[in-house]
C-alpha cells in the first residue's frame, strides 16, 4: 500500500505544474526533462530524511550530516538547473528558495513517517493481544500437560493414601494456579503481590513433587505490593528452572529465585543447574511445553519495549536469567 501512495505523491508533484497551466496559452513553459531533474533532487533529500535520518534515536547527533547533505543537494540542483535555462536570480535567492522547498518536503515526509510509525505501533498492540492470549493458552497447557499435572496429582494421591495433612493444601494450591491462569491471566495488569503469590504456589507444588531433588531459595524484597505488572511474565523462567533441574540425576540441586521491586524498578533473578547432555535426551514435546523463554521475550518487547533488559546465559552448567524492568 505504501509504495502506491509514494508513487501517487510523486506523480502529483511531477505533473502539477502542467495541470496548473492547463488551458493557458503556450502551456507550461519548462520541459519535461527539467521537471524530472527537479523531481530527482526532491526525492533524494526526502528519502534521505525518511529512510535514514528520521528513524535515528539520537537525531541531534546526526544533524551536521543532514545539513551537509541538504546543502550539497541544493547546490547540485542549482548546478544542473543551469543547463535548462540561464539563471536570472541571485545565487543566494535560489539557494534560499530551493532550501525552503526541500524543508517543505521534509515536513511532508516527517508526517508520513509519524503516521507510519503510529500505524506500525497499532499493529504491534494488536499482535500483543494475540500473543498474550496464545501465551496464556500455552501457560494453561503447561499446567495440564502430563509432565506437570499428572505428576502433581500422583504426589497428591500418594499423600492422600498416607493421610498426609498437606493433601488439602496441595489441592488448594493446584486449584489456585488454574484460577489465576483463567481469570487474572486474562487481565492486562495484576498487582505484583498476585504475580508473586502465583509463583510461590507453583514453586510449592514443584517442591512437594520433586521432594529431595531440589532445594529452592525463593526471596522477595517488595516496596509496593500494589504495583501493577503484566501477568505471566516470570512464570516461564521459573517453569524452565524446574523443568531442566528435574531431569538431572542425584539430589539437592539448588534453584535460586529472587524478586526485588524498588521505586517501580523490578529485578528478577533465576538460577538453576543445567546439563546439555540431559537436555538432548528428553522428549521434544515435553521440551517445548510451557510458556517458553522466546514467547516471554516477545511479550516483554511489546509490553515494555524501552523499559526492560533481559539477560539469559549458561555459565559453568548454571542457567542464569536476569530481568530488569521499569514498571
Amino acid at each position: 500500500m505504501e509504495p502506491y501512495f509514494h508513487g501517487l505523491l510523486w506523480c502529483v508533484v511531477l505533473f502539477y505544474p502542467y495541470m496548473k497551466y492547463m488551458g493557458r496559452e503556450g502551456g507550461y513553459p519548462m520541459s519535461f526533462l527539467h521537471e524530472l531533474n527537479s523531481l530527482f533532487f526532491k526525492m533524494t533529500i526526502s528519502y534521505f530524511l525518511y529512510a535514514w535520518y528520521f528513524p535515528k534515536k539520537q537525531q541531534l547527533k546526526y544533524l551536521p550530516v543532514v545539513l551537509v547533505v541538504f546543502a550539497l543537494n541544493v547546490l547540485g540542483y542549482g548546478h544542473t538547473d543551469n543547463y535548462f535555462h540561464s539563471n536570472s536570480h541571485d545565487f543566494w535567492i535560489n539557494f534560499v528558495s530551493q532550501s525552503l522547498t526541500y524543508i517543505a518536503f521534509g515536513f511532508v515526509f516527517f508526517t508520513i513517517f509519524i503516521i507510519k510509525k503510529s500505524y506500525k505501533r497499532q499493529l504491534e498492540i494488536h499482535q500483543l493481544t494475540q500473543e498474550k492470549q496464545q501465551a496464556e493458552i500455552r501457560a494453561l497447557k503447561a499446567q495440564v500437560n502430563p509432565h506437570f499435572l499428572f505428576n502433581t496429582l500422583n504426589t497428591i494421591y500418594a499423600n492422600a493414601l498416607r493421610k498426609d495433612d498437606k493433601t488439602p493444601e496441595l489441592i488448594l494450591k493446584l486449584s489456585d494456579g488454574f484460577r489465576y491462569m483463567l481469570h487474572e491471566g486474562q487481565k492486562e495488569f495484576v498487582t505484583i503481590e498476585q504475580e508473586i503469590q502465583h509463583l510461590k504456589d507453583y514453586v510449592h507444588l514443584q517442591k512437594e513433587r520433586l521432594s529431595k531433588k531440589v532445594i529452592v531459595n525463593f526471596s522477595t524484597n517488595i516496596d509496593d505490593e500494589t504495583q501493577q505488572i503484566a501477568p505471566l511474565l516470570c512464570i516461564g523462567f521459573v517453569e524452565n528452572a524446574f523443568k531442566y533441574t528435574s531431569i538431572l540425576k542425584g539430589e539437592g540441586h539448588k534453584i535460586d529465585i529472587n524478586i526485588k521491586l524498588q521505586n517501580k524498578k523490578l529485578s528478577f533473578l533465576c538460577k538453576n543447574p543445567f546439563n546439555d547432555k540431559a537436555v538432548e535426551e528428553i522428549n521434544v514435546d515435553w521440551k517445548e511445553s510451557g510458556v517458553g523463554i522466546k514467547n516471554t521475550e516477545n511479550r516483554l518487547q511489546l509490553l515494555y519495549p524501552e523499559n526492560h533488559t533481559l539477560e539469559v546465559r549458561e555459565e559453568k552448567q548454571v542457567f542464569n536469567v536476569k530481568l530488569e524492568m521499569q514498571l
